[in-house]
């Protein structure tokens, strides 16, 4: 069964890269060489902020909150383009971190299965809206669920939550609600917000052992981030050249993290996240507020390309 799950992820990580292929040509196509919508490749610090935000990710951390963070401080997308950019830029390393993590973590293959079938329907309905939505309500929907991520990551930190038990498989009412969660959190990955720290701690409170979340989460995000990236790419709906240094840098961080420094110390990483996070939250919630004061709401921002 882990073989047959392997096979269609790779045929959805082929069918992700054909889409983004063909929507690269008809980009080429359709601008004026030397045009501000010309392609090319990322930069250095695109490349950089892939690596990092990758490296974090095998490790556990999680990328969507770096990575906002990291955007949002350095300009370099605009907001109604960073939920697109982060699912299409991290498809591909998280790809890679679900083979590594689900060929060396045990967790029961039905369940499995169910809870990355569950995200990947979240993915696929949210993906769809929040192409849609314009600049300001992406800014609060992102500046709220940066807080509820930075609240999650806190009360983690202080262990306020509970730890788990020694389940390796959901059954009967307990399938349910993972399953119900499974699917919202895929919906909320796609406005930007990470499915890792919430699926751990969903796990931990459906009294499963705490290693299995591993699997679940990049398994799930695996299959739900093509599915989703999809629907950004064939509407334009990121940046390209950031995504481009996303995914460059980001792979060979994932095998970094994954077979050469395996552990490290990331208490204090995960206290730096969380500030961070929460200026990046506060940072977006103003950003909207201004919007709504002096800019005209109502029509999405046109994509544009970095």
């Amino acid at each position: 069964m882990i073989a047959v799950l392997f096979a269609i992820l790779g045929l959805l990580a082929l069918a992700y890269i054909g889409t983004w292929i063909a929507s690269l040509r008809e980009r080429r196509e359709g601008t004026p060489a030397g045009g501000a919508d010309a392609l090319g490749w990322p930069t250095p610090g695109q490349l950089l902020i892939g690596f990092g935000t990758d490296f974090l990710d095998t490790l556990g951390i999680g990328n969507f909150a770096t990575t906002t963070s990291l955007f949002r401080f350095s300009r370099m997308v605009p907001d109604e383009l960073i939920p697109g950019t982060l699912n299409a830029g991290h498809t591909l390393p998280v790809i890679a971190e679900a083979f590594i993590y689900i060929a060396i973590i045990e967790v029961d293959v039905a369940t499995l299965f169910l809870m990355i079938g569950a995200a990947v329907a979240g993915a696929w309905s949210g993906a769809g809206v929040v192409a849609r939505l314009p600049r300001r309500r992406i800014q609060i929907g992102m500046g709220i669920g940066l807080l509820v991520a930075a609240g999650l990551m806190l009360m983690t930190q202080l262990e306020l939550l509970p730890a788990g038990g020694d389940t390796l498989d959901l059954r009967g009412v307990r399938l349910a609600v993972g399953l119900s969660g499974s699917a919202v959190l895929g919906a909320l990955m796609t406005l930007g917000i990470g499915f890792y720290a919430p699926c751990m701690i969903l796990v931990a409170l459906l009294g499963m052992n705490p290693k299995a979340a591993f699997p679940i989460m990049m398994g799930a995000c695996a299959f739900l981030m093509p599915v989703a990236s999809m629907r950004f790419v064939r509407r334009k709906r990121y940046s390209l050249r950031p995504a481009l240094g996303l995914t460059l840098g980001g792979i060979p961080a994932v095998l970094l993290a994954a077979y050469i420094v395996k552990t490290l110390d990331l208490d204090t990483v995960r206290w730096l996240v969380i500030v961070v996070v929460v200026c990046t939250a506060i940072a977006m919630l103003r950003s909207a507020a201004v919007d709504r004061n002096g800019a005209v709401i109502g029509k999405p921002a046109p994509a544009v390309l970095r």
